[in-house]
């Protein structure tokens, strides 16, 4: 049973200039990925612009990113939805096609109570057999997955192995921990309001869920890694307290805003953003570029 640790990278979903999701250009990113050491790819996440999405669009995905990341890099794929059947049958789609594994969520907006959450991710994991994962995000789905609910879905499915967590709280971490021990491994957002990695990876976390890997692939890799001897734990160190000020760059409006403009910034195909959303220009886009060029990522990863 396939788990993710390391440099989990959240991917966005690049546009042509009409709008359309552009597979040549996700498979320019794909491939940077892999070259820079990046663990594991996370897609359709909400860095993926995943609810700006429709299903036919969801699937070519899918469909498209195995053909290029097959026996070269897992993909886990979010099989998020806003009703539990939904969920089931994406979840089943993506292990049908060949996917790695599956992420799942509580529904967004409908604010349910600890008890259906509980059914609803018991349902979900139940649907498949390949690897599969929660992403607990409570600022963007409005609901707290607990370490109760998390150790009793871990008790009755051999098949959930990750636990994406995305709050502000490192007693969350221990009793994920505690509870769960080695059966679920846990890794973390690289959100620096939340701050979590370096506590992530002291409690025995494997990894990062992270954007930052999007812009330094190879830096973010390096800050991931689990801490296994007291050389990697002081390269950690230095390499988040280093890139730390340009998370909070890339984080200054929800993903993937700022990935895709410090992507299109080193040349490569961001793309665009589908409304709501807006492309991120004026002041704040300069001084993004200023700060990558400052920190050298626009001479290490710039494509001319």
């Amino acid at each position: 049973m396939f788990r993710p640790s390391g440099s989990w990278v959240a991917m966005p979903t690049p546009y042509d200039k009409e709008g359309n999701i552009d597979f040549g250009a996700f498979k320019v990113l794909i491939d940077r990925q892999i070259r820079y050491s990046t663990s594991e790819l996370f897609v359709l996440g909400s860095a993926g612009e995943t609810t700006l999405l429709t299903p036919e669009e969801k699937q070519s995905v899918v469909r498209n990113v195995i053909e290029m990341t097959k026996d070269r890099i897992p993909v886990f794929f979010n099989a998020s939805a806003m009703r539990t059947e939904e969920s089931m049958r994406f979840a089943q789609f993506c292990e049908a096609e060949g996917a790695d594994g599956v992420v799942f969520t509580v529904p967004p907006y409908v604010l349910i109570p600890q008890d259906a959450a509980m059914a609803h991710l018991d349902d979900c994991m139940g649907s498949v057999k390949i690897p599969c994962g929660i992403y607990n995000n409570p600022s963007r789905l409005g609901v707290w997955v607990t370490p109760e609910t998390i150790a009793e879905l871990s008790g009755r499915h051999p098949n959930f192995v990750v636990d994406k967590e995305a709050m502000p709280d490192v007693s969350q971490l221990v009793q994920v921990k505690r509870l769960c021990k080695d059966a679920v491994d846990i890794l973390c957002c690289d959100f620096p309001k939340y701050s979590i990695v370096i506590p992530t990876l002291a409690v025995g976390g494997t990894g990062t869920a992270n954007i930052g890997g999007n812009i330094i692939p190879e830096e973010a890799a390096k800050y991931s890694r689990p801490w296994t001897d007291m050389t990697i734990i002081s390269e950690c160190r230095d390499e988040y307290y280093k890139w730390y000020p340009l998370l909070k760059e890339l984080y200054t409006l929800s993903n993937p805003i700022v990935i895709k403009a410090a992507l299109n910034i080193l040349g490569l195909p961001g793309g665009g953003m589908r409304k709501p959303y807006l492309d991120y220009a004026g002041p704040r886009c300069d001084r993004l570029k200023t700060m990558m060029e400052d920190m050298g990522v626009v001479a290490k990863y710039g494509v001319n």
